[in-house]
């Protein structure tokens, strides 16, 4: 008897601990309104550092340097690709692209 006291005590004490809900559980206050309105919606992405991340990476792409451009010329003719791989880019460009062949 004095044991099934004990077990039944320590269940509770388990219980209560396990299940207690803490203040940091409720801070966020979601337990109250899950949604949030537009304007507080937005406020987490600023529209403009986004836009200027998009600009910039538009800027980039239009500013390549001349042997990342090469390096893509490269790839797209597929025995350049090859040479590429035994070679190097620079050394594979030369072959396949660097003199104007004319008639």
């Amino acid at each position: 008897m004095r044991t099934l006291i004990v077990l039944t005590l320590l269940a509770v004490l388990v219980m209560a601990a396990t299940c207690y809900e803490s203040h940091e559980s409720m801070e966020s206050h979601e337990y109250l309104n899950p949604f949030i309105n537009r304007r507080r919606a937005h406020d987490f992405i600023q529209a403009d550092t986004r836009l200027e991340a998009i600009s910039q990476e538009r800027i980039r792409e239009r500013n390549k340097a001349p042997q990342e451009r090469q390096r893509e010329i490269c790839e797209d003719y597929y025995p350049c690709e090859i040479y590429a791989s035994r070679h190097g880019y620079a050394a594979a460009y030369r072959h396949y692209f660097g003199r104007r062949r004319t008639k």
